[in-house]
């Protein structure tokens, strides 16, 4: 290889390092390093590749959630368990009303998204009255929610046996099994086995689903407005955008992905949880978004597909891997120091992105 080569590839090398990012480099090496180890504890790779697509697959509508709002200016979406609570909403009542299998998904999601509409729509009303804090009171608004319905789950009439408290006959359960109901409806769906290796094909297409409705409206007249209103809302207001509008949309369009979202979850995790189940489950998926190289206003559908890749693959691996190689069960420890330490450096980068 002569000088002009060599020159050629350190700057195509330093080139990919820039756009890709060395935080972002970083994890997907010590992700890679991960499987490398791996077999010496006895752990299947195949297995490990299965699980890795299960969880993206469980998480990476939520995440595709943040999309929007960042797009608008209002931030990551720190409010995520508005739209939870409409999907769990939606699933309670779709299981309340008799409905199995295909058709108890589909009414789940139907429901879902009206009351993702109607939450999102009254969710983006106070946040177009607290411009410039929207990411604190939307984590105030999260948090409110989910303790609101925490008496509401035991004050809503539903009645169905598998879903209520067994000694009294009213209330939610803490967790209710979503098996006979839409139990892997996603994930079974056009599944693909070779070996150990399964593809939970139909979850990862219900997802390319979304992430092209999303890039397809973010390439329409109102996807572009939504994006100058978020890069410039004086110029944006000054070419007869209506900004409070725009605004409003996308906090619809979020809480509507998130209610969905949760949906997607749940057919594949085999439970609905309730009562405060959904008081964290914001800051994985802004987390993933933010270590997939998003900011807090520029987002793209690829940084949604590597962020959540690159997190649950690094939420999955390291605790088997670990486990494997002290001999000692140490699993949901070793879980939550990677989780909330990802989580603290994505949240200390939102504030580099910022600047």
């Amino acid at each position: 290889m002569n000088k002009t080569e060599g020159k050629s590839l350190k700057e195509f090398i330093n080139d990919f390092i820039d756009s890709f990012g060395w935080p972002r480099l970083i994890i997907a090496l010590f992700l890679i390093m991960l499987f490398i180890i791996a077999p010496l504890g006895g752990i299947s790779i195949t297995q490990s590749i299965s699980d890795v697509l299960q969880r993206f697959g469980m998480n990476s509508i939520m995440v595709l959630a943040m999309v929007p709002m960042i797009h608008s200016g209002c931030g990551l979406n720190f409010g995520l368990p508005v739209g939870i609570i409409a999907g769990l909403l939606g699933g309670t009542i779709s299981m309340q009303l008799g409905f199995t299998g295909g058709l108890s998904f589909v009414m789940a999601v139907l429901i879902a998204t009206f009351f993702g509409i109607i939450f999102g729509w009254a969710y983006g009303v106070l946040l177009n009255k607290v411009k410039g804090g929207e990411m604190m009171i939307a984590t105030y608004v999260g948090y409110a929610i989910v303790s609101f319905m925490c008496m509401m789950w035991l004050l809503l009439p539903y009645n169905n046996p598998q879903m209520v408290w067994g000694y009294k006959g009213t209330g939610l359960r803490t967790t209710i099994s979503t098996e006979g109901y839409y139990l892997h409806i996603l994930s079974d769906f056009l599944q693909i086995k070779i070996g150990n290796l399964v593809i939970p094909t139909g979850s990862l297409l219900f997802f390319a689903f979304f992430a092209f409705l999303m890039w397809a409206f973010l390439h329409t007249k109102k996807g572009t407005a939504m994006t100058a209103v978020g890069s410039n809302p004086i110029f944006a207001r000054a070419s007869g955008i209506n900004v409070n509008s725009i605004r409003t949309l996308s906090v619809i369009m979020s809480t509507v992905l998130g209610a969905i979202g949760i949906l997607a979850y749940q057919q594949a995790f085999g439970f609905i949880q309730l009562y405060m189940g959904p008081f964290y489950m914001a800051l994985p998926a802004v987390s993933a978004i933010l270590i997939g190289g998003a900011s807090v206003n520029k987002a793209t559908i690829s940084n949604v597909i590597i962020g959540t890749l690159l997190y649950q693959g690094i939420v999955t691996m390291t605790p088997s891997v670990m486990n494997s190689l002290v001999h000692t069960d140490m699993s949901e420890v070793i879980r939550i120091i990677v989780s909330n330490g990802m989580i603290l450096y994505a949240l200390t980068r939102k504030t580099e992105g910022a600047k």
